[in-house]
């Protein structure tokens, strides 16, 4: 426990002055370790706060914290003189000074104030003050009389699932026979700690699955928004997009009667209600069992279409091919661009909106090699020719250019179109090619520090950029990369080997924000480690997605917005790379797969704590048997490939306890090879590539 009394700039109003004119009592947080748009702030995820004011309560005074937000809202459960309550405020960016509810009554001959994190994102403070009426802002005066004591205490460790630790904190089981080669020994006790850590992202997505489904609208079965202001509305841009496909990639792989069932129903119930335009969804109110306005905004219908497209079911094709998230995915595209009424030089685009024209140039990359439809070429190729060379450039023509969400999806935009048209339209790919990299060199050269860690926001004619840090920045250094590949630019390649190399180093203890904003900073380091493996940037998403799920409760619901379902996103990237693609059918919560490919061979561990049978399920290349894509490049929300086999390549597996030797075919790897386990004993495969 720590007391910040002595070291935090605190004041109180000065004898002869108006009581009315100052506070009566203040503070601001000036050592914390945590800053935001330049002010300190204390975090809730990270501690308690008590605050002990020197001041008697008394009718006409008012207790006020400096309230921070960023576009979001952020809740604290507040105790005031023993009286306990929940409060949550925001929707704004920065701070604002907000006047905390207390109770009636108050006994005692001070204020004595605790605050604690509640379910949802964590507030965080940037100072404290009491203010009687007839207050004026003004400078805070300098330290005086009446006090502010701050405390700050660590959390009550999270209470969720500590059944669970005794697998994922468990060591390996003894080997009867431990293997002679020390390298393949350790690689396989490397491939059991992998278990590990992967058993614990698929369980705790799938109790974030169960959390959620109780949260459903009765009626309909459809989640809400979030589980404070908005628990009464379904809508595309969050619940479909961010929080509902996530669910149904888990249920995919750890309940496929559950993906099968009532994830699929959803969908069902979703296209049914909430088509509005005809296949373009709208937002639904649960209380009025009807849209949530009366007349239809197209902009907003839009907007929503688009994210649902490509956050959600554009991922989830990726991971599961043709399917009917794939056909719902199909008919809003086709009717976002059947409405679309935005004029250009080359005809009409759906939006107006940066984000929007960034998610459709990614989706529509895309889906023009997974379908073969010309179409969707023409469309992004509409989009390209407006932004690269119709004056509206992103860093020679936009007087600010957002590098973080709802910003950066131009940028990743560009670079997937510039990915199809060097391999279907290469005339096209040469008028781009110097719009393209005019976009990548400025942003390298004004938008990232000296970590490589990219700015929220830059001023692409002046140099200014703003002084945080975006959580995106693999995002966006999908798109240097992807340019890289095309064209072989090593000064790009050399940006993503620079900012991966500083990972572990300088951004280890970085406080990114909610678990979504780990989640995100989180997946692109995935992504790129996929493309340019690095032992040190290993170690720190290792580190990271452990304080990603900090905040998960004991039902399984996480931060209780759209969010979640980005963390869980995330952590299936994170156990597909600890388990190199493998999965398992049936799963069950006490199987543990983990896996390593060492010198050409993929060393797999296997244990369950009770008799399981099963299938243990190989990866394909995807991006080519499923998306048609000629170039797996790096793709925002996509799921990387690692350990892949072709159906008619010909694998090698032999279980180690006896030398035992079975050839499979690629098709058969996809179905999954039998497996069964004894409880408690290590299985390990040695798995090599025999060619076709």
């Amino acid at each position: 426990m720590t007391s910040l009394a002595a070291t935090i700039a605190q004041g109180a109003a000065q004898p002869g002055k108006s009581p009315t004119a100052q506070p009566v009592a203040w503070i601001r947080f000036t050592d914390a370790e945590e800053t935001f748009q330049g002010t300190p702030y204390i975090w809730l995820e990270r501690t308690d706060l008590s605050l002990n004011i020197d001041v008697a309560p008394r009718p006409g005074l008012t207790v006020e914290l400096l309230w921070g937000s960023k576009r979001d809202e952020r809740g604290a459960t507040v105790t005031v003189n023993g009286v306990e309550r929940p409060f949550v405020h925001g929707g704004y960016q920065g701070f604002q000074w907000v006047e905390l509810p207390l109770p009636a009554r108050l006994s005692g001959d001070r204020y004595e104030i605790t605050l604690k994190k509640a379910q949802g994102k964590a507030a965080f403070l940037g100072g404290a003050r009491v203010i009687a009426s007839g207050f004026k802002p003004g400078p805070e005066p300098e330290p005086a009389a009446h006090k502010i004591a701050v405390v700050l205490a660590p959390p009550v460790p999270p209470v969720a699932f500590p059944e669970m630790r005794a697998i994922w904190d468990a060591g390996p089981p003894p080997n009867a026979k431990p293997l002679s080669d020390p390298r393949q020994e350790a690689a396989f006790r490397l491939a059991e700690k992998h278990g590990r850590q992967a058993n614990e992202q698929f369980y705790r997505c799938r109790r974030f699955v169960d959390g959620w489904l109780k949260q459903a609208d009765p009626a309909t079965g459809l989640i809400p928004r979030n589980l404070t202001r908005d628990r009464d509305i379904w809508n595309a841009k969050d619940s479909a997009a961010d929080n509902y496909p996530f669910m149904v990639l888990t249920a995919a792989l750890t309940d496929r009667e559950l993906f099968e069932g009532r994830m699929l129903d959803m969908l069902g119930t979703e296209t049914r209600l909430t088509s509005r335009i005809d296949r373009l969804p709208d937002t639904w109110s649960f209380s009025k069992q009807d849209f949530a306005t009366v007349e239809p905004d197209l902009a907003s219908i839009i907007f929503g279409g688009s994210e649902y497209v490509k956050d959600g079911l554009l991922p989830l094709t990726e991971w599961l091919g043709p399917s009917p998230w794939s056909a719902r995915m199909l008919g809003i595209m086709d009717d976002l661009w059947k409405h679309a009424a935005v004029p250009t030089f080359r005809g009409p685009i759906p939006s107006k909106n940066v984000e929007v024209n960034g998610e459709m140039l990614q989706a529509l990359s895309r889906l023009f090699w997974m379908t073969g439809d010309r179409r969707y070429l023409e469309y992004a190729m509409r989009l390209g020719d407006h932004f690269l060379l119709d004056g509206n450039h992103p860093t020679r023509d936009f007087q600010r250019l957002r590098l973080r969400d709802h910003g950066c999806e131009i940028v990743s935009g560009i670079s997937e179109l510039y990915a199809a048209v060097h391999f279907a339209e290469p005339k096209k790919r040469e008028a781009y090619r110097e719009p393209v990299h005019a976009v990548f060199d400025r942003i390298l050269e004004i938008g990232r520090d000296e970590r490589g860690m990219l700015y929220n926001t830059i001023e692409p004619g002046s140099g200014k950029h703003d002084k945080g840090i975006c959580d995106t920045w693999g995002y966006n250094y999908n798109g240097v990369y992807t340019v890289y590949l095309i064209d072989g630019t090593e000064a790009y390649r050399d940006a993503v080997r620079f900012v991966l190399g500083n990972l572990e180093e300088h951004l280890t203890d970085y406080h990114w924000g909610s678990a979504d904003e780990y989640a995100d900073s989180i997946e692109g380091a995935i992504n790129l480690l996929n493309r340019e493996p690095s032992a040190s940037a290993a170690r720190w998403i290792d580190s990271e997605i452990r304080d990603m799920w900090r905040p998960q409760q004991a039902d399984g619901v996480i931060e209780g917005w759209h969010g979640d379902g980005n963390s869980a996103r995330t952590a299936i990237m994170y156990a597909l790379w600890k388990t190199q693609g493998l999965t398992i059918q049936p799963w069950r919560e006490d199987v543990r797969l983990g896996a390593v490919l060492d010198d050409g061979k993929l060393q797999v561990s296997l244990i369950a704590a009770k008799p399981w049978r099963g299938r243990l399920c190989f990866d394909r290349p995807r991006h080519k048997l499923q998306m048609g894509l000629p170039l797996d490049y790096p793709r925002i929300n996509q799921f990387p490939e690692w350990f892949t086999v072709e159906t008619s390549d010909r694998c090698r597996i032999v279980n180690l306890a006896d030398n035992r030797e079975t050839t499979f075919t690629g098709a058969q790897l996809h179905e999954g090879a039998p497996i069964a386990l004894q409880p408690g004993a290590e299985m390990r495969l040695s798995v090599s590539r025999l060619g076709r």
